[in-house]
């Protein structure tokens, strides 16, 4: 199978490698599917083609797969898929695995993701739409604190401020508002308890779950610092309860993907569920429309199934017949170099060092995001999170030696990480969560 993958961060090089596997194997040597990236990133382009390509041009997109003449599309950030690639990729008769624009609404807007957890019948926080700052004001003092304020559009993981300090959520809710164009953002009561992030392949009708992952969303140790992208993950989670991937199929994801299907805006691609334990239950965060990153990387690791041949029967209305998926008995941790500077204005330029060093260590792979070519053969930083560095091990603490051991041979002038990915999580862990 001939397969475009649309993106240019870690997430889209654990695709490119699970998307590589014919046997279930964990080498990416194995013939079979032949993988091109757009517009991709030094790392990638080490491994499969890349061609450049304007993620915000959804026709761009459509041409470049047409030119390539791929069997099957997979759209990896959020962006194109609320833009449309989706529907111009299915447009010219090409199978795509991501939602129409219409159906990426369920990322694209929180307000319309609200309404269509209480059409469904899905438990998820309270909330208010806030389009003026005395709603905010108002909503605020409803929900108490802390408060939990969301952007409503697009916001790369960095639109949600969860804080104790009501000046601090009536500024973000400002500058949410003074967004040129039509603004408004959500005001949510908070939530207790540890988040959990579950991604479920449908296409449609069928929903196929992968396994949980938990990620950590601030930029320092102990969950302090700004909100980002995701600093780091881990999976499996020994702390679930039993049943909780099945609970969350029945009463959140089968429901969304009926509800979207009788509405007349399938949802067809990977449906994230962000989801808090509380203490009055399972209640949902958000939804994403496509693989989050960095939960994808520590969760496609532990994938024995090929995973062509499951996105490509969901893309083509055929995950019924697919099989079952296989998983992988290690655990996996993954944690992100980021560039000085992130999630703020961040420093690119600077060449890193120790990538041979930490991919010559057994059972680290080392996935790239912010990267690009450098000269004399070198590869430098060119975004805010450069690496992710995942690794596997018979359960959570080697997984987590793992990583860091190859963490700790990487240099990057300026560079930061998270010391604290997946420590202790024999237990229940305590935190911030809403974001």
């Amino acid at each position: 199978m001939k397969i475009l993958v649309i993106g240019s961060g870690a997430r889209e090089h654990a695709l490119v490698r699970a998307l590589l596997r014919s046997g279930g194997d964990s080498s990416i040597d194995e013939p079979g599917n032949e993988v091109i990236v757009a517009p991709g990133n030094a790392g990638i382009a080490q491994e499969v083609p890349v061609h450049p390509v304007d993620v915000a041009d959804p026709e761009a997109i459509a041409d470049l797969a047409e030119q390539l003449s791929v069997d099957l599309v997979v759209i990896g950030p959020e962006l194109p898929l609320v833009l449309g690639a989706g529907d111009a990729v299915r447009a010219r008769g090409i199978a795509c695995f991501g939602p129409s624009a219409e159906a990426a609404l369920l990322e694209g807007s929180k307000a319309f993701a609200k309404q269509v957890m209480a059409a469904a019948g899905v438990p998820t926080a309270m909330a208010r739409v806030c389009t003026t700052i005395d709603e905010v004001e108002a909503a605020l003092d409803a929900f108490g604190a802390p408060h939990v304020v969301k952007d409503d559009g697009l916001a790369a993981g960095k639109g949600v401020v969860v804080t104790d300090d009501r000046e601090a959520a009536v500024a973000h809710a400002r500058a949410c508002l003074d967004r040129e164009g039509e603004a408004a953002l959500v005001i949510e009561e908070y939530l207790d308890g540890p988040e959990v992030s579950l991604f479920a392949i449908t296409d449609g009708v069928t929903v196929v779950p992968l396994q949980p992952a938990q990620d950590f969303k601030r930029a320092g140790d102990g969950d302090t610092g700004p909100n980002t992208g995701g600093m780091g993950a881990y999976s499996p989670l020994p702390w679930a309860p039993a049943g909780l991937v099945d609970e969350i199929v029945t009463r959140v994801v089968q429901p969304t993907v009926d509800h979207m299907r009788a509405a007349g805006t399938p949802f067809i691609g990977l449906l994230y569920a962000g989801l808090a334990l509380t203490s009055r239950g399972l209640r949902v965060v958000e939804f994403n429309a496509r693989f989050g990153d960095p939960e994808t990387q520590v969760v496609l690791a532990r994938l024995h199934t090929p995973l062509a041949g499951v996105l490509y029967a969901a893309a083509t209305g055929q995950l019924a017949d697919a099989p079952p998926l296989v998983w992988r008995d290690e655990a996996a941790v993954v944690a992100v170099i980021a560039a000085e500077g992130y999630p703020g204005s961040v420093t690119t330029g600077d060449v890193i060092t120790g990538l041979e060093e930490a991919t010559d260590i057994a059972d680290v792979q080392v996935l790239h995001a912010g990267t690009a070519a450098g000269s004399n053969g070198s590869i430098v930083a060119s975004g805010g999170r450069v690496l992710s560095v995942v690794g596997i091990g018979a359960g959570i603490d080697a997984a987590r030696a793992a990583a860091y051991a190859g963490v700790d041979r990487i240099g990057l002038r300026g560079s930061h990480h998270r010391r604290d990915i997946a420590a202790g999580v024999g237990e229940t862990p305590d935190g911030l969560v809403g974001g």
